[in-house]
């Protein structure tokens, strides 16, 4: 409702979780997400191979093999951005996943690893995936550094190199290069779009929803949504996790951010945090938060169209 042409991605999936694990329950989204894309994790052709499979019979748009993630635990798993280093086993990978399925695989990645953060090394990584199938690069424009980094500072202490994004493009001017990394506005998003074919927004997009929404209002032109339609939907969402048996929880904290920046914000976030855990929460808890939000005179509902 925020962004409707905007593709979703799911957290990082192993593999082996998909494959060994309760598949249907990992897989399980809402039709309301289309166009959605399974992120996966893993170092093994034919595993990856038979997670795509999966996710392509679940119902998703998109395939995205993650070659980005410096944490330890991805490391020491063997997937994630440490397979930059082996350019021709994540090449494998691709291959035997674009052999699966008859939907896009994509690879997200950065733009080099350690000292490896010369445009060559990302040229020729690149090239390595295009041409063994890849139909789209998501490329994060910072190294990793494997060692001596948390998570946390690999996305903030490395400096942004969009150039080598931008001259990417120029170089493999055939495969959609999508810009992602320190894009906190609509401004850096159309910053962006002037060299490559799209954006993602990862944590910006969780902690600032408007944000989607204001983007999409500016490259579409349509108007940006009523903020009681979305707190309406976000019941609906509610009352069928309830059906099912889970709670409201489940749907209230992943739209703390919401009002993120706007009047009110705290109360909306008060109010759910304190309520959502009750036994006895339904949707009428989010009805309340949002009534909160509104003072004389004005209200959230409208929030600007620029960043």
């Amino acid at each position: 409702m925020l962004a409707p042409g905007a593709r979703l991605y799911t957290e990082m999936l192993t593999a082996k979780a998909l494959i060994h694990g309760d598949a249907e329950g990992l897989l399980a989204f809402d039709a309301s997400e289309h166009p959605v894309a399974l992120q996966l994790g893993g170092s093994e052709p034919e595993e990856l191979a038979r997670a795509a499979r999966l996710g392509a019979r679940a119902g998703y748009d998109e395939i995205n093999l993650n070659v980005g993630c410096p944490s330890d635990r991805v490391q020491s798993g063997r997937f994630g951005a440490c397979l930059m280093l082996e350019p021709g086993r994540v090449a494998a990978c691709v291959s035997a996943m674009r052999e699966a399925v008859r939907i896009p695989v994509t690879v997200k990645t950065r733009i080099g690893v350690d000292e490896n953060d010369h445009y060559g090394f990302l040229r020729d990584f690149a090239g390595g995936v295009i041409e063994a199938g890849c139909d789209a690069l998501m490329v994060h424009a910072r190294i990793a550094w494997l060692e001596g980094l948390s998570p946390k500072q690999n996305r903030e202490v490395p400096p942004l190199r969009y150039e080598h994004v931008h001259r990417l493009k120029r170089d493999f001017p055939d495969t959609p290069i999508i810009a992602n990394g320190g894009i906190t506005s609509v401004a850096d998003a159309l910053a962006q779009l002037d060299s490559c074919d799209g954006v993602m927004l990862g944590r910006a997009a969780y902690h600032t929803p408007w944000l989607l929404a204001e983007l999409h209002s500016e490259l579409s032109g349509d108007p940006l949504p009523e903020a009681s339609r979305v707190v309406e939907r976000l019941a609906e969402l509610v009352r069928a996790q309830l059906a099912q048996g889970g709670r409201v929880a489940h749907v209230t904290r992943h739209a703390l951010g919401l009002f993120q920046g706007r009047p009110g914000a705290r109360r909306w976030r008060r109010i759910l945090s304190e309520g959502a855990h009750r036994s006895d929460a339904d949707e009428a808890l989010l009805h309340r938060a949002f009534a909160a939000v509104r003072y004389p005179g004005r209200t959230v509902a409208r929030p600007s169209a620029r960043a």
